[in-house]
Parts: C-alpha cells; sequence; structure tokens
C-alpha cells in the first residue's frame, strides 16, 4: 500500500519514542527508571476531579463550540490577568485539545509555504515538526550552556530575513529549563519592533514550574502585544495531562483563524475537560505550587549527583522539570561493546545497560546533550542516577 508523501514531510517524536521502548522493555520483565518523561508525576488536585464528576452528574455531555464554552475562556482571561496582568477577552480565546494542538492550529493559520520560522535552540521536540507539517522553514538560533541556553538581541537580529514569518520559543524552556526575564524579553522587543511582520508564538505551558521569580511574558510588551500569540494549558501546572485542555490568547483575527482551522480537525475539546478546567483556572492554587516546591526540592537533588558525575556538564534549569546536560565527553568512548557516537547512542546505551531512558538532545536541536526528567519519585531518581553513574563508570 502506498501511503502519502505528507508522512516524510516530519519525524516521530523522540520523547514518545523512549517512551515506547520503555514500555517494551518493561513488558519483558525488565526494570525500567523512566527519566524521560514530559509530564508530572502527581495526580490531579481533588477539587479538580471533583468538578468533572459534577459536570458528568450534570450532563455536559454534547458538542461544545469549537472555540471552547464561554464560562471557560472567560476563565483563561480572568487568569491572565491575574497572574500576568494581561488584558484579553473571550474572542481571543480559543480552547484546543492539548497546547499542542494549539501550537498546531497557529502554525497551520500563519505559516505558508518557504515561510521561516525562527526557533531559539533547543526546543520542544514538535516545534520544527509543525514547521515542516506547514512547509515552512525551519531557521535555528544556536544557544549555548553558557548563555544560560538563552538568545540575545544580536542573534535575534541576525536571523532575521525577509522571509522570516514567526518567532517561536518557550519560557520556561522544554528541555534546557532556561526562563527569560523581563530585561531580556525588552531587549528581543526591540529588535521585533524594528520587522512589524514577525510574530510571536510564546509558548509558556511551564509557566507555574519557575524556580527563579515571577513568570514574565512577552505578551506584557503593549508595543508587539498584538503580535503575540500566547500558548498555555493544564498539563504541568495542574497535573492534567491526560485531560489534554491547551488554549491561545491572541488578536480575533488569528483567533478566528485557528478556530477555522481547529472546525476541521477535532472541533471543540472535551467538554468534562472543559468544565473542570474552568474550575482549575479560577481557584485554588496551591496545590500548583505545592508541585512545583516538590520539584524544586529534585531539582536540588539532581544537580548534585550529577555534579559528582565526571564528565557531565550541566548548567542549573530555571523552570520546568528537566535537566539538559551536556554528555559529549562521552563520545568516542566504549565498555568493549558499545562506543558512544552520539546523543542517540549514549540514550540507547544508558536504556539498554542501566535501563534507565532519557532522550537524546539531537532532537531538541542540541547533539551534544541528552534531556533526564526529575519527573519521577526521589526514590527512583536516586536508583536511575544510581545506576546511570555505574554505567557511565563503563566506558574507557
Amino acid at each position: 500500500m502506498q501511503l502519502s508523501s505528507f508522512l516524510q514531510r516530519f519525524n516521530e517524536p523522540e520523547t514518545l519514542k523512549m517512551a515506547k521502548l520503555g514500555r517494551e522493555l518493561r513488558a519483558k520483565g525488565i526494570d525500567v527508571i523512566d527519566l524521560s518523561l514530559g509530564e508530572p508525576d502527581f495526580d490531579t488536585p481533588r477539587h479538580i476531579k471533583e468538578a468533572a464528576v459534577k459536570a458528568i452528574q450534570d450532563n455536559w455531555s454534547h458538542y461544545s463550540p469549537v472555540p471552547g464554552f464561554l464560562d471557560l475562556r472567560e476563565a483563561v482571561c480572568t487568569k491572565l490577568k491575574r497572574d500576568n496582568d494581561l488584558d484579553y477577552k473571550p474572542e481571543n480565546i480559543v480552547v484546543s485539545t492539548g497546547a499542542k494542538q494549539s501550537l498546531a492550529n497557529a502554525m497551520l493559520a500563519l505559516v505558508d509555504e518557504g515561510e521561516e520560522v525562527i526557533i531559539p535552540t533547543p526546543y520542544w521536540v514538535t516545534y520544527s515538526e509543525l514547521v515542516k507539517i506547514a512547509r515552512g522553514k525551519v531557521v535555528e538560533i544556536k544557544s549555548t550552556p553558557q548563555q544560560g541556553f538563552k538568545i540575545n538581541a544580536a542573534q535575534l537580529e541576525a536571523a532575521i530575513t525577509p522571509k522570516s514569518k514567526l518567532f517561536l520559543f518557550s519560557s520556561p524552556c522544554n528541555p534546557s529549563g532556561a526562563v527569560y526575564s523581563r530585561k531580556e524579553l525588552a531587549s528581543l522587543v526591540e529588535v521585533f519592533k524594528k520587522h512589524p511582520g514577525i510574530l510571536i508564538l510564546s509558548d509558556e505551558i511551564y509557566e507555574y514550574i519557575n524556580y527563579v521569580g515571577k513568570h514574565e511574558s512577552i505578551a506584557q510588551f503593549e508595543e508587539i502585544k498584538e503580535r503575540v500569540i500566547i500558548v498555555n494549558g493544564l498539563s504541568k501546572g495542574f497535573a492534567m495531562t491526560g485531560w489534554r485542555l491547551g488554549y491561545i490568547a491572541a488578536t480575533p483575527e488569528i483567533a478566528k483563524a485557528c478556530e477555522k482551522v481547529q472546525g476541521q480537525f477535532t472541533s471543540g475539546t472535551n467538554s468534562i475537560t472543559q468544565k473542570a478546567a474552568v474550575v482549575a483556572l479560577t481557584t485554588d492554587l496551591r496545590p500548583s505550587m505545592q508541585m512545583t516546591e516538590e520539584f524544586a526540592r529534585r531539582r536540588k537533588k539532581v544537580l548534585e549527583i550529577v555534579k559528582a558525575i565526571p564528565g557531565i556538564t550541566c548548567p542549573e534549569p530555571e523552570g520546568a522539570f528537566y535537566i539538559f546536560p551536556d554528555v559529549s565527553a562521552y563520545y568516542g568512548k566504549s565498555n568493549g561493546e558499545t562506543t558512544i557516537s552520539n546523543a542517540a547512542d549514549f540514550s540507547m546505551y544508558l536504556l539498554n545497560t542501566a535501563h534507565v531512558s532519557s532522550v537524546m538532545g539531537d532532537a531538541f536541536g542540541e547533539p551534544k546533550c541528552v534531556r533526564f526528567s526529575f519527573a519521577n519519585s526521589m526514590e527512583k531518581i536516586e536508583e536511575g542516577w544510581k545506576r546511570i553513574k555505574e554505567a557511565l563508570a563503563k566506558l574507557k
């Protein structure tokens, strides 16, 4: 059977591939510790689950409007004002089946064939593939650990061409944990002011998992606010990955365009999730803050462990729940059976030898690095890194 050439445009997400490989080993009875996870290991807070149960009992079981129920879009506006001091109206909001769909909607609605999308490295694995699906061209701006994995204004200016259409970034960043300060964002805004045709897609899904202070959204700068599309959702901050709810905040024109795209794919997202989301966004945030406090405790432990392992260079993540160390000192080394030539070899070596899963950095645009999650119990984290240390010690 001849499948569509469309499938050749993009790759399977490496994060999902590693999770699949880990499951296959577990099915064979092997104890695999998962440090590739991109989701909180906590349960959804009770008050949110109770809201979902009530929605079921109240028979919210029918199709919803494509952009989402009005009360939820109002709740998103309330959240944006409370947390970010941003003023939006329901017509600015489109609710989707996860932030990934929000990103896809925006990409398909905004990018034409051959137009350039500027993405700082490292970036979430799906960004570059969405650009390819839209037939755009990825333009990477390389950042370094020495820069805290953040770009500067000169790098941004140098990447802009007459074909530049969109700038796509995340803060806090998956996989590096980089968090842009207000001052750092302001310097980028000065560049964008000189290039009024460029739109900014700001992925803020890790907003609540921030270890360095207040979250800063690039939409706070009035001079460019109408060119910003904020993407956020419930997965990370509320431990609701399986509930599948994301949203954008943008101009009415862009919101309508995203609604049109979504209307031909999924229509409105899950009605029960939407009703629970109203409660999540407008009531008690203490469970989210407690979750971040636990992530901070694990982050401290992981950094202590990693600093004691020779050959690994690891900047401190400022947000999210990953470390993204440079492991290239191990390239060219071997245990006598397996030679490590790149990040993919490194990750597969750890999976097959230490039975610990991770994600190679190539997928994030950084071939010298590997992503490890600390969204797992302290016990599993400590055991996982014990295994990693032992496996790396065998490489000569």
